[in-house]
């Protein structure tokens, strides 16, 4: 499918512009006309660069709660999706739906209908659908992916909860010591120089400092920004590259073991949920392994799932890898012994989604103090470096 920008007519009268993926003009038209609009004139949009703008992960999950709620009540698949397209209020979940609709409305299964390029639905849960057609419990791994969309949102929360409050202080930080270093500074070096005394080093430096963020800060903010950019550039278009960055985020102190049990929690929440479903497990390992967000710990899974496609016991491999915590390969064992892994892996997730909450509590709880001290160290350097030469001026100065 291809983005085509559209001029339509609705019911009364009003004129609808918007965008909508369809395969030609000809979809576009019927899938218009599902959404109760008449298509005046459109065009496919070829600009190369264009990102697309998603559905919200909240609304998805309140496409999936109400979905599954409607089916649980005996609503077929195909009115349900025509109820909620009428009721929601949402321009891109209204448009999601309708492309739903006429997917279903052609023959295609609804597992298929979801697994659009687009990448709305991730594989592993366009995965949990189709094995819930397959079984006759639809409502069910609908009500399994909402859930799954709703883990994956609190771990993005916790992750950005991580980020924040930091940033803010340090941009903060970095704007006093830049606002300083351009107006303050330099009308306080007019005064030293004027009066001709040996200035301290911690002046001195302050000083130095000073006049290169001012005639060369523009300078600096193009070559950070360069630098910035090259290294983006450079993990865009080489995954090893990508792989050595994930591998320093996890080897980070405090951060990284947080950003390792999100991934594992992810990990595990998915593997239990295809697991549950039916799904065989070498594939539900294959899905699960790009859930974790970060590379290296996903190259670490992929040698897990090299293992036990040549025989080996789930619980077997992780002890064989390397960078598995030691509760997960005892979870994994006491499942594979009872014949309960996806009960065993979702207390793996629990246990992991309750330490990643310990340590995001604990590390703001330090955060906040070095911040602080930070702030009040540069602060203290900078007044007594102005200070200090200004106090000894005073202090010569005749009676």
């Amino acid at each position: 499918m291809n983005p085509h920008r559209y001029r339509a007519m609705a019911s009364d009268g009003r004129r609808v512009r918007g965008e909508l993926d369809a395969i030609d003009l000809h979809d576009l038209e019927q899938r218009l006309q599902a959404m109760g609009l008449v298509l005046i004139n459109g065009e496919a949009i070829r600009l190369r660069w264009r990102t697309r703008a998603k559905v919200p992960r909240r609304e998805l999950i309140n496409f999936c709660f109400h979905f599954e709620q409607l089916l649980a009540a005996g609503v077929p698949p195909f009115e349900a999706l025509t109820t909620m397209r009428d009721a929601t209020t949402h321009a891109r979940t209204s448009v999601l739906i309708s492309t739903l609709l006429t997917d279903v409305e052609r023959g295609r299964p609804l597992s298929e209908a979801i697994a659009r390029p687009d990448g709305v639905f991730a594989p592993a849960l366009v995965s949990l659908l189709k094995a819930g057609e397959q079984a006759g419990r639809l409502s069910d791994a609908v009500r399994e992916i909402g859930a799954a969309l709703e883990r994956e949102e609190a771990l993005v929360m916790h992750a950005r909860r991580i980020a924040i409050y930091p940033a803010i202080v340090a941009a903060l930080l970095l704007l006093a010591l830049v606002v300083a270093l351009v107006h303050v500074v330099p009308e306080m070096e007019k005064l030293f120089r004027s009066s001709g005394e040996q200035l301290p080093l911690q002046t001195r430096v302050l000083l130095a400092l000073s006049a290169l963020v001012t005639k060369h800060g523009w300078l600096m903010l193009l070559g950070t920004g360069g630098l910035a950019a090259t290294l983006q550039w450079q993990l865009a278009r080489s995954e090893p590259a990508r792989v050595r960055a994930h591998r320093l985020l996890l080897s980070l102190p405090f951060v990284g073991g947080i950003l390792r049990d999100i991934g594992l929690a992810r990990f595990a929440s998915t593997l239990a949920s295809l697991y549950a479903a039916g799904v065989p497990v070498i594939d539900a390992l294959h899905i699960a392994e790009d859930t974790t967000g970060n590379l290296a710990l996903r190259n670490a899974l992929r040698d897990v799932t090299r293992q036990v496609e040549r025989g080996r016991p789930l619980a077997a491999a992780f002890e064989t890898a390397s960078g598995f915590p030691a509760l997960l390969t005892r979870m994994v064992r006491v499942g594979e012994q009872t014949g309960a892994l996806d009960r065993a892996l979702d207390n793996v997730a629990l246990l992991c989604r309750r330490d990643v909450d310990n340590a995001i509590g604990r590390l703001q709880a330090a955060i906040d103090p070095a911040l602080t001290v930070m702030l009040g160290a540069l602060l203290l350097w900078i007044a007594s470096a102005i200070l200090g030469p200004i106090y000894g001026l005073i202090t010569r100065l005749p009676l």
